[in-house]
C-alpha cells in the first residue's frame, strides 16, 4: 500500500507535477499508488478493462530517470493515466468494449498514446466503455461486457456514456487524467455525471489515427481532467496534424506550460451568450446550480441571452451518425459477431440504420456546410454559448432512463448537442455543483472551431473563483 496521501488522488496535474517535480514522491511512487487505486476500485465501478502495470512501471522508472537527469518533458512527464479502450496501445487488448475483441491485440501505439508517451506520461490502463461507443444503439448502462458503468459519487447510478470508464476513473481518483471520446455526448455526458472536466476539442484537433471508428465525419478524441486547465494541458500534448489521419487538422495548438494569473487586473472581459429557455425543463437543482454559476461568471463576462438558428441540427447529426456506424459495422453481422453483443437492443438496433437511404446521407451531408456557416455566424459575437451540461443528474442503473428524464428535457441543450455533433465544434464541461441526491451537475462551454482555449480560459477563472471541481465523492468501499 503506497504511503501517498489520498489527496493526491484528486490532485490536478498541476499539483501533482510539482511535487513530482520536487522529489516529494518519485514517478514510480506516483504510479504504484494509481496502479493500487484503479485495480482495487476499478473493477468496483466497471471502470477497467486492462490494467497496464509492466508497461506503467517500465514508463515510471524512464520518467524518474530522466527528471533525475534533469531531462524534462513537459508538465505531464511522470503522470499515470489511462485511455478509453477504443484507443489502440501496443501488446495491450484493444476491446472497443465489445465482448467478440475482449482479447484482440493491435500491435502498434495509436497517435493519441505514442503522442502521450512523447510527454513522458505513464500508460497504467485501458478504460472500459459502452461496446463500439454506442454505435449499435443501446439504451441501457449494461452495454458492455465489463458490466454497467458505475458513478464514483452513488454507484446505484449511471457514470454515463460511452466514455464511463474515463469518468468513473477520474472522477474517483483512479487516474490523474484520461482520453475519452465523443461523437455525440460521450465526453459531455460522463463528465457532468462524475463531477469532472471533459474537452471535446474541435473536429481534425486532435489524430484518430488507431482508435475506433464510429463516425468518420463527427468522431473527436478529447481529455478528460480534474480541471480545465488540465484538459489544457492534456490537449497539448495530443493535439495536431498526423499523416496517418487525414482529417487532421494542420493548424497549431499551444497551451502555456507554466502556470499563469488567471485572476490578473487586466485578465480579460468575455462576452459569453446564454440560450434562451435552456434551462427552462431542467431538474430544479440543474436549473438553480446554472442561475449561479450564471451569477459568478457576470462578474468577468458580458451575458447576453439568445436563440440557437432553427436548422435541423438533430437530425442532421443522428442521420450522419447512422449511416457512418452502420457502415463501420455492417461485418459484425455478416461474421455472426453481432450476438457476442452484452445489450439486447443491440443485437439488431444496426439494421434500422442499414436500410436508410443513400438520399438522406447524402441530404445530410448538403445541409452539413449550412449548418457550418450558421453556428459560426451565431457563436461570432461571443467568445461562448453557456448552457446546464445535462438537464439530469445521473441516470439510476435499476429502471428505464426516460423513467429518470420524465418531465426534463430541454431541446435547446440537445439541438446545441446536435449542432456540435454535425458542425464539429469544440465543447468544455466543468463541474458547477451537486444536484437531487448530492449528485454532480455540470456547466457547459461551446465556442468557435479550434479556439478550444478561449473556452479553457473562461472555465479557469470560473474555477479560481469555486471549488466545485475539489469536490470528491463519498469514499469507497
Amino acid at each position: 500500500m503506497s504511503s501517498l496521501p489520498e489527496s493526491i488522488a484528486f490532485a490536478s496535474i498541476r499539483e501533482i507535477g510539482k511535487h513530482l517535480r520536487a522529489s516529494k514522491f518519485s514517478s514510480v511512487e506516483l504510479t504504484e499508488f494509481f496502479l493500487d487505486r484503479l485495480t482495487t476500485f476499478g473493477p468496483k465501478l466497471n471502470a477497467v478493462v486492462t490494467v497496464t502495470e509492466e508497461l506503467a512501471i517500465r514508463q515510471a522508472e524512464q520518467a524518474d530517470r530522466e527528471l533525475k537527469s534533469g531531462t524534462g518533458r513537459g508538465p505531464l512527464h511522470g503522470i499515470p493515466y489511462g485511455v478509453k479502450d477504443l484507443l489502440a496501445a501496443k501488446d495491450v487488448p484493444t476491446s472497443w468494449g465489445a465482448a467478440p475483441f475482449r482479447d484482440r491485440v493491435i500491435d502498434a501505439d495509436s497517435t493519441v498514446v505514442a503522442r502521450l508517451a512523447e510527454a513522458g506520461a505513464v500508460l497504467i490502463g485501458k478504460l472500459a466503455m459502452v461496446e463500439l461507443a454506442g454505435g449499435l444503439g443501446y439504451r441501457q448502462a449494461n452495454a458492455s461486457f465489463t458490466g454497467p458503468g458505475l458513478n464514483p459519487w452513488d454507484t446505484s447510478r449511471w457514470a454515463g456514456g460511452s466514455s464511463s470508464g474515463p469518468g468513473s476513473a477520474v472522477g474517483g481518483g483512479f487516474v490523474p487524467f484520461a482520453i475519452g471520446s465523443e461523437t455525440w455526448g460521450s465526453i459531455m455526458t460522463p463528465a457532468a455525471f462524475c463531477g469532472i472536466s471533459g474537452l471535446r476539442p474541435t473536429y481534425g484537433r486532435v489524430s484518430r489515427h488507431g482508435a475506433m471508428a464510429l463516425a468518420w465525419t463527427v468522431d473527436k478524441l478529447g481529455p478528460m481532467c480534474r480541471t480545465a486547465d488540465d484538459c489544457g494541458l492534456v490537449l497539448r500534448a495530443i493535439a495536431g496534424v498526423d499523416d496517418e489521419d487525414e482529417s487532421s487538422a494542420n493548424l497549431p495548438y499551444s497551451y502555456p506550460e507554466k502556470n499563469h494569473d488567471v485572476q490578473s487586473a487586466t485578465a480579460e472581459l468575455f462576452k459569453i451568450a446564454t440560450l434562451k429557455d435552456a434551462a427552462k425543463s431542467v431538474q430544479p437543482e440543474v436549473r438553480s446550480n446554472y442561475e449561479a454559476s450564471l451569477s459568478v461568471l457576470g462578474d468577468f463576462c458580458e451575458i447576453e441571452e439568445v436563440e440557437l438558428p432553427d436548422l435541423p441540427w438533430t437530425a442532421v447529426a443522428s442521420t450522419l451518425i447512422s449511416c457512418e456506424s452502420a457502415a463501420a459495422f455492417e461485418g459484425l453481422i455478416t461474421t455472426g459477431d453481432i450476438w457476442e453483443m452484452t445489450a439486447e437492443e443491440d443485437h439488431w438496433g444496426i439494421h434500422s440504420s442499414l436500410v436508410i437511404p443513400a438520399k438522406d446521407y447524402i441530404n445530410a451531408m448538403r445541409i452539413r456546410p449550412k449548418m457550418q456557416r450558421a453556428i459560426d455566424e451565431f457563436i461570432k459575437p461571443f467568445h461562448a454559448v453557456v448552457t446546464p451540461t445535462l438537464a439530469t443528474t445521473a441516470y439510476p442503473n435499476d429502471r428505464p432512463w426516460s423513467e429518470h428524464r420524465r418531465g426534463f428535457h430541454s431541446p435547446q441543450i440537445i439541438d446545441l448537442g446536435g449542432a456540435g455533433a454535425a458542425t464539429g465544434i469544440p465543447a468544455l464541461s466543468i463541474p458547477n455543483g451537486l444536484g437531487e441526491s448530492g449528485l454532480p451537475t455540470g456547466l457547459q462551454l461551446v465556442g468557435h472551431a479550434f479556439n478550444e482555449n478561449k473556452l479553457i480560459e473562461i472555465a479557469n477563472r470560473y474555477q479560481a473563483v469555486t471549488d466545485f471541481h475539489k469536490a470528491t465523492p463519498p469514499t469507497l468501499d
